[in-house]
This record gives structure tokens, sequence and C-alpha cells, in this order.
């Protein structure tokens, strides 16, 4: 089986380490944790590793976190995966910080980078994988927050939660996302 691994993110050295990047953090973790090392490709940065009988292709888009579906539907249709077969890592800020999440399709849930991808490969049901970021700031102040950095309590706990989200990845590559769910959610 092959799968299309997607982190959302924004490049630039001005979104490193921000909340919004969590998706480039964990598809960076994941490389990490398979040897595999990115280059820059068409429409991002691509690595490509194995986890037992799973190929991977690692996916951090260059086109930005709006414009994401655009380099998602043109690596599917490149490496010929199937939209079953894509997992999208995505911030989110209704979840509290480190939570994890994973879903075989939904709603965008107001997050930008989601409705495009649902725009531009025909469809929401696609699997994804919510990283909690949390949503400690005041009203109006949300992007921000959400662009701003980690505070430093955070980036302490955030190997250890990279790794759950690295793990969870690995179970819905080999077990799919029913199992991958019951692992992982709530977790």
């Amino acid at each position: 089986m092959k799968f299309l691994i997607v982190g959302l993110g924004n490049i630039g050295p001005e979104y490193e380490g921000t909340r919004h990047n969590a998706g480039f953090m964990v598809a960076d973790a994941l490389a990490r944790s398979c040897n595999a090392t990115f280059s820059t490709e068409r429409y991002g940065d691509i690595a490509r590793c194995r986890v037992k009988n799973a190929q991977l292709v690692i996916l951090k888009p260059s086109t930005y976190m709006n414009l994401s579906g655009n380099a998602v539907r043109y690596w599917m249709q490149k490496e010929g995966i199937d939209v079953s077969s894509v997992l999208v890592i995505v911030d989110d800020c209704a979840l509290p910080f480190g939570a994890i999440r994973l879903k075989g399709s939904g709603s965008d849930a107001g997050h930008n980078g989601l409705k495009n991808i649902a725009q531009m490969v025909g469809t929401q049901a696609y699997p994804r994988l919510r990283f909690g970021i949390g949503n400690d700031f005041p009203r109006g102040a949300q992007i921000d927050y959400v662009l701003g950095m980690f505070t430093p309590a955070e980036m302490e706990a955030m190997p250890e939660r990279i790794n759950v989200a690295v793990d969870a990845v690995k179970t819905f590559c080999l077990a799919g996302i029913q199992t991958a769910m019951c692992n992982f959610n709530n977790k």
C-alpha cells in the first residue's frame, strides 16, 4: 500500500515553530523516524520511506496553508494514491494542546487549508489527524495566536506529543483509520 501523508503549514522562516506549522512538525518527525530526508519538488518538500509493508510519500506543501489543495491533488495524481490513503495533519485550536483526533472524513471546521483540499480533491471524505494547539487567546486574537510561537512549557511537552502523532500516522498506514482512531483519539 502507498500513502500520501500531508503535513500542513506555511513555508518561510517567519512561520517556523508557530502553532500553525504543527503539521510540518509532525511530518518532519515522521520522516526522521524513518531516516528519510526531504527534497524540494513540485508544490512542496517530499520525503519517501517505508514503514513495514507501507510506502509513505510525506508532503510538506510549499503552497502556503490556504492553497494546500493544489499540492495534495498533484501528488495524489502523480503517485496514484486514492483519497482514502491520504492523511492530512493539521493544527486545531478547538483541541487542547497536544490532543490528537483522527477522523476518516468531516468538515473543514473553518480551517482554510482543509477547505481548499476539499475543493481541489472534490470531497471532504479524506482522513485527517488534528493536532491540538489550544485556544488560550482573547476574542478577536485567533490569527495572532495561531501564527504565534508555542509557549516554553508547550515546547518542552512537544517532542512527546509529536511522537504520539507519529505513532498514530504509522498505525493509520498499517492498520487503518478505525484502529488508529481507537488507539489514539483522546490519548
